[in-house]
């Protein structure tokens, strides 16, 4: 029987959900938001499955990649669009044109984040770009697993903790016929959070209902993003709210470490561990080891973990690459291989939350907010 003693040591997977034969694991979410496995103990008949499928309770080695590549679709409005270079993009419209599935992270109808599956072309963009608050996985293993047995080429793509409990939960290896592609993660923010961000935002500017979300707008260009978020009012008024992502609310918390998951202080997937054929992040710094590359609306760097993985990136026509350096790329994205720090005040800033939402938060994350001659210089650091 699955047990959680220490919050750091669930990733909120739900592989234990979905293996259970006797479907008597439910996901329930704390005062934070997070979901954790409950049992029902009058129904389970310790067969310890639960256990076995645990990417905590089963950690694999650690991995080098065997090769790295600068990338970029060649489709600027393409590339525009998505976080990075537009890789996803080339790699699962490739895995659809042969007839397979693609896994991915999508907003729901209330916008939420949640695991889905397209069989088609269109469906792609809902998965395309960054969504920073944790997905709800479902039976997306599942479901994979059906789409695999029954002869389908599948793509799946989440975080490294997401692609090491999938392979435990199937329990064999599938080949060519499974692709497993896991993002660079810095950590997961709070579902509750980013929710209740979105209503605290609606009703501060009284905006109207959410019509589209992005939070890699790159109107200042790849580097420097913001969050945007449109709004349609019931006279059919559209607005729009549009900050950078120094200076809003919910990306200073995300990126300060206050809204992640406690397990991602202690991830267990990553430094390759997650054994996924692909890991995708930005090639941050680029323009300063590859000047030619950089045109400011992004550059994926793509790291492989197997020969034939990076056989099926370099055949991608959709794909502009160029052999790099995995030092160049881990000196500026170092989430790669290291994990989240909380920080001291964590349980503070939860404390303020509980008792103030989100206008409790703002004083909170204020007080910490450096100076403008601060950010400036954190600025340049960064492109540096």
């Amino acid at each position: 029987m699955i047990s959680i003693v220490d919050k750091k040591d669930c990733v909120g997977c739900n592989a234990c959900g979905q293996i259970c034969p006797k479907a008597c694991i439910d996901m329930r979410a704390d005062v934070q938001g997070f979901l954790y496995p409950s049992v029902n103990l009058s129904e389970c008949i310790d067969c310890h499955l639960c256990e076995r499928v645990c990417p905590v309770l089963h950690q694999n080695s650690p991995r080098n990649p065997v090769a790295v590549i600068a990338a970029k679709n060649k489709d600027s409005e393409k590339k525009l669009n998505s976080s990075s270079g537009g890789v996803f993009l080339a790699l699962g419209a490739k895995i659809i044109g042969e007839g397979g599935v693609v896994f991915g992270a999508r907003f729901d109808h209330e916008w939420s984040v949640v695991h889905d599956y397209t069989e088609d072309l269109a469906g792609l963009s809902a998965f395309q770009g960054s969504k920073y608050a944790q997905s709800r996985i479902g039976d997306s293993f599942k479901t994979a697993e059906n789409f695999l047995r029954n002869g389908r080429k599948v793509m799946f793509t989440g975080t490294p903790c997401q692609l090491a409990a999938l392979q435990l939960y199937l329990r064999r290896d599938y080949g060519d016929s499974l692709l497993k592609v896991e993002i660079v993660c810095h950590g997961v923010p709070s579902p509750e959070s980013w929710r209740s961000y979105l209503d605290y935002v609606s009703g501060k500017h009284g905006c109207g209902s959410v019509s589209g979300i992005s939070f890699r707008d790159k109107r200042r260009g790849w580097d420097c993003y913001g969050l945007s978020i449109d709004f349609k009012a019931e006279n059919g008024r559209k607005t729009e709210m549009y900050e950078p992502a120094e200076t809003n609310l919910f990306m200073e918390t995300f990126l300060r470490d206050f809204n992640i998951r406690p397990s991602c202080s202690a991830c267990p997937a990553k430094c390759g561990k997650s054994h996924s054929d692909i890991t995708l992040g930005d090639f941050w710094g680029i323009r300063l080891v590859r000047p030619e590359l950089y045109d400011g609306k992004g550059v994926s760097a793509v790291m492989s973990y197997t020969d034939e993985a990076l056989a099926e990136l370099k055949s991608n026509s959709s794909l502009e690459w160029h052999d790099a350096d995995y030092g160049d790329v881990l000196r500026r994205n170092p989430s790669i291989e290291n994990s989240a720090t909380l920080p001291a005040d964590y349980e503070a800033f939860w404390e303020a939350y509980r008792s103030g939402g989100w206008s409790a938060c703002a004083s909170f994350i204020a007080r910490l907010r450096p100076s403008l001659f601060k950010r400036i210089i954190h600025r340049f650091k960064r492109q540096r």
